[in-house]
């Protein structure tokens, strides 16, 4: 990837998780931006490993733990020894979860929207463009 592009998308992805954060942490979900980031991930995956889950957060195992354990203290996660390897840890969202996440992502994503079509962004096309550009990119 050309440096100058691949610093662009870096900077964007930061852009947006700090417009993210200011929006949600210390707000009335009481959930942080990285809480949603990672229940939605997991949403995504699971049933997961700590470690996949880790993977695709980017972050290390013991980061993924800790960030597991007060989501799991509230019920929002559920954590388990995997039966097919006694040493791996099963994590899946609970319904508790699943609904804490979309009260908590759903006020945000329609603030993006909003904010960025009343700037006069094509947000419809930049939605439809990532698309594209993450199926063009996930490895096969």
């Amino acid at each position: 990837m050309d440096d100058g592009l691949g610093d662009l998308l870096h900077r964007v992805v930061l852009l947006l998780g700090e417009a993210a954060r200011r929006r949600t942490d210390g707000g009335p979900g009481g959930l942080t931006y990285s809480q949603i980031r990672l229940l939605g991930t997991l949403e995504d995956i699971e049933p997961t490993t700590q470690h996949g889950l880790a993977q695709a957060l980017s972050v290390s195992d013991p980061a993924i733990s800790r960030a597991l354990r007060p989501l799991e203290a509230d019920g929002l996660v559920r954590i388990t020894v995997d039966p097919e390897h006694a040493r791996r840890r099963l994590v899946r969202l609970t319904e508790t979860g699943r609904r804490a996440f979309h009260r908590a992502g759903r006020p945000l994503h329609d603030e993006l929207r909003a904010a960025l079509v009343a700037a006069g962004f094509p947000y419809e096309r930049y939605l439809e463009d990532t698309v594209r550009l993450a199926e063009f990119l996930e490895p096969d």
